[in-house]
Formats: C-alpha cells, structure tokens, sequence
C-alpha cells in the first residue's frame, strides 16, 4: 500500500495580517485589476451552470499563467481572483458528501501582485484513510454536474496512476494521504466546478517552471520535481522551463489538473479579465499563479508562427544513433524530424536529416545534432512564416474511460477530430480490446 505525496501547500507565511472570507463570507474578493466583467459568471445562483456551458459561452477560454509555479490551492485562488463567487464555490463543494475542512479566502499582496490566497482549514483531529474508490464513491454520488464528475474523477485517477506507477502497486490500492485527500478532493473538485461557473470551454497554459533540491516528504527525501509531478508532466507532454526555486513550486495536484486540462500553448484571445492565486512559500519573487479569462479570437481564422528549418547529411551514423537523435530532438521541443535518403560523395548512399525548429530553440537543436551526430555543422534556412489551423482539446468518454481528442478547426467550423494516442493506448491495454476500436469509437463520440 502507498501513499500520495502529502499537500504541500500548508504553511502561512503572512508577513502581516490581511482581512479574509470564511464560513458563508462574501460571494466574491474584491479585486481591482481585470478588464470588462465576466457577464453572469460571478452572479449566478450555485446552481445556475450545473450543465455544461451553453453554445453562447463556447467561446471563453482560460489561459493559465505558471510563472511561479501551480498548485491546487493556487489555481482554485487564481479562479476565485478573477471573478468566482465563493459562495457559489461552497455550494458546489456542500454536494459533496465530505467534511473536515473550511475555506477561507484571504486577500493577499506580494511583490507588487494583490490577489486572492485560498485556504482549506481542517477541522477534524483524525481523518479516514482513503483509497481510490472512497474518492471515486464521494464525488460520483453526488449532485453535482456528470461533467464536473467526470472531469474531477479523470484528474484524480490520473493523480493515482502515477503514484501508482512510481511505487509499483495497483491503482486501487493507492492511499490518499488522510489530510491531503480532503484537501485533494477540494482542489480538484473546486476547480473544474469553477471553470464550469465561469463558463470556461477550454483551458491553455503556460510552459510550467520547475524548481530544483529535494524536500521531505511521507516517503522520505526525495528530489524536486517530486517522481508525481515529474510523471504526470510527461504523460501530458508538458514543456517546462528552469526556475531558481530551490524547492517544490509545482505538486502533483497542479500537475494533475494541468495534465488533464490544459493544452501547453498561449491562444489568440481577447482577455477579459485577469486574476492571481498565491501559494504559502516565501520567495524572493511574487509566489502566484495568473489566470486569463477571455474569449477565443475567432475573427483570426488562422494562427501565425515561425519556423527554422535545420538540416544536415549524414553517412556515418547507425539506425540506432539516428533513431536516438530524434527522440533527444523531439524532446527538446523539435516540431518535426525527418530522414531522407540521399546519394553522397564517393557514392556513398546518406542520410538528411531535417528538424523543423521553433525560432527560438534553433540554437538548443542545433546543439543536439552536433552532440548526437557525427556532422561538424549544420544548414539553416531562412525563417519561414506558418500558417496553422486553430487546435483545440477536449475529453470524451467512451466505454473504457476518458479520451483527449485534438480538433482542427478553421474559424468556427470543426474540420476533423483525431483521439490521442497515449490516452488510446492504455484504455486498450487495460481493457483487451483492440487499439483500433478503441480509437475508432473515440473518434465516433467525438464526431457527434
């Protein structure tokens, strides 16, 4: 039996006392830096979205800022910042059957940055321990919205499975930690059922900072990103970026959240409103995650980049070396990889080996040909302009569980669907069937 790593997020480093909101408080925290309102989002009744967000709505998404790191307790501040009544919130965390915990809302101010803290209080001397299906049993039996369950239970089996993984046990015998599982439950629960009273459709973020050291946990010391958050950053695909924080800045609830939720990239989008979340730790810098909430641009039917074509050939190398260099290169943020065969000198048959490179990483893949290659240089062409289709995600749920779907759109128009693979792959595992149905369904759900 194991346990998740516990909630970090516990300790209070106030420097100076702030006014906050508990118990039944008031239905939103002020805030002064936002642009237009959000229209119904932070007036309606607690139980005016309890459906997914209607077609007028369809266009709002939320863009999350982690340039301090994410937590559970910082996304849900982040949220509450930016315009979610806590009244609303409370109402849809009471139709859960769970105790042992308050929420305050503390009005916090730190490096400049004024947002919201949220606190989860605990109110009980022991707690019960919780496996999976206690969770799975809490948050399926309630009144809540099917997609706010379904969402909810998505992030936290995706939470258990790595634990699981990481400590080489069934995903049914993962321990939630007693304290941390209410204050799990909250986070998770508490987001997606905010994302839902803003109206939110779809969720982008940003590449998540990652701090360095080790610190200790339930299972002793161990190294930062703790093996959880590592997991479910990798599962997702997750880029991320250094931080000089030398401790946890990313648990695994964020990380999970992030996982299941969001696309790693920056939208166009017309911002309506901005709000922060703060952690607990001190740092040298605000200790705050932003939020962006707007519309999507549809008036930009096509988004715009650059791209650097790298290349070099190749008559030396194996299969193997070839094969390595790819992954290196995909891992470091390479758009595409590809081989050509080719006729060299002394006719010697060749390779080209080609990478589609974002402007601002053709040094890094360069680096990698010639570290992982035999080539001296390399040729780069001139900076090509990109014209790309809008691409949006979003979960369905097929027979076996929950599956990602990537949609191609060009302004309003959906033009294909396609399941992802990663997410296909284990449901067929873990179920017998085929990879093929598997997918084939996914896409069927998704094209309805």
């Amino acid at each position: 039996m194991t346990h998740t790593h516990p909630h970090h997020d516990e300790q209070d480093v106030s420097a100076h006392p702030h006014p906050h909101h508990s118990g039944g408080g008031a239905a939103r925290v002020p805030q002064a830096h936002e642009g237009p309102s959000l229209p119904d989002a932070r007036d309606a009744a607690p139980d005016a979205r309890d459906a997914a967000p209607d077609a007028r709505d369809a266009a709002r998404i939320a863009y999350l800022d982690c340039f301090a790191g994410a937590s559970g307790d910082m996304l849900l501040g982040a949220l509450l910042d930016v315009g979610l009544s806590l009244d609303s919130l409370k109402a849809e965390l009471a139709k859960l059957d769970l105790d042992g915990y308050e929420l305050e809302a503390e009005r916090k101010r730190d490096h400049g940055l004024t947002g919201t803290k949220l606190h989860v209080r605990d109110t009980l001397q022991a707690y019960p321990a919780r496996h999976l299906h206690d969770i799975r049993q809490i948050i399926e039996g309630s009144t809540l919205s099917d997609r706010v369950k379904t969402r909810g239970m998505a992030v936290i089996e995706r939470l258990g499975r790595a634990e699981a993984g990481i400590h080489g046990v069934p995903l049914e015998e993962v321990h939630f930690h007693e304290v941390g599982a209410v204050d799990t439950i909250v986070d998770v629960v508490g987001f997606v059922a905010g994302l839902e009273l803003l109206g939110v459709s779809q969720v982008y973020a940003s590449a998540i900072p990652l701090g360095s050291g080790t610190i200790q946990t339930a299972h002793g010391r161990l190294p930062v990103p703790v093996p959880a958050t590592l997991a479910l950053l990798a599962s997702a695909g997750a880029p991320t970026v250094e931080h000089p924080a030398q401790t946890e800045i990313v648990t695994p609830t964020g990380a999970a959240l992030l996982a299941q939720l969001a696309v790693f990239e920056r939208p166009a989008i017309r911002v309506r409103a901005v709000g922060y979340g703060f952690g607990s730790k001190a740092f040298p810098w605000a200790n705050a995650l932003r939020v962006w909430i707007g519309d999507r641009e549809v008036s930009l039917h096509l988004q715009h980049d650059e791209v650097v074509k790298i290349e070099c050939n190749l008559d030396d190398v194996t299969g193997e070396t070839l094969g390595y260099a790819m992954e290196q290169l995909f891992a470091a943020g390479a758009l595409d990889v590809w081989f050509t065969p080719i006729q060299m000198k002394k006719n010697r048959p060749g390779v080209m080996l080609s990478v589609l490179s974002p402007a601002d990483k053709v040094e890094d893949l360069s680096r990698i040909l010639m570290r992982e290659t035999s080539t001296l240089g390399v040729r780069l062409f001139p900076p090509a302009h990109r014209l790309k289709a809008d691409r949006r995600m979003r979960e369905v749920q097929t027979p076996w569980g929950s599956v990602h779907v990537k949609e191609k759109w060009l302004g309003e128009q959906r033009l294909g669907v396609s399941p992802e693979y990663e997410d296909c792959a284990r449901l067929a595992r873990e179920s017998g069937e085929s990879l093929l149905r598997v997918m084939n369904v996914a896409r069927q759900i998704a094209e309805r």
